[in-house]
């Protein structure tokens, strides 16, 4: 599915999201939620757009698949650019 860059930045918590797990590469949501202060559901709503625009993927571990960890697909360039955007805005 392809989002448009409006859509995807249009949101403060997602850009917060983007932010967070391009720093730190992969993080489980609960450990997510707790470094980007948003909800638990906020923040699954705002990872189903950010895994379908392909920045992000999610992975399950575990023994039956239970735990989830989002990792930040820097192997992409546009999320390369999006972390060396931030990177930049920082500086």
């Amino acid at each position: 599915m392809k989002i448009a860059i409006e859509d995807l930045l249009s949101s403060r918590g997602r850009i917060k999201i983007l932010k967070e797990l391009a720093e730190s590469t992969e993080l489980n949501i609960s450990e997510l939620c707790r470094r980007v202060n948003l909800n638990h559901s906020s923040t699954k709503s705002h990872l189903k757009v950010l895994v379908a625009s392909g920045l992000i993927e999610e992975k399950k571990y575990g023994r039956f698949g239970r735990i989830k960890i989002y990792r930040y697909r820097i192997e992409d360039l546009r999320a390369r650019s999006l972390r060396s955007l931030f990177d930049l805005w920082e500086s």
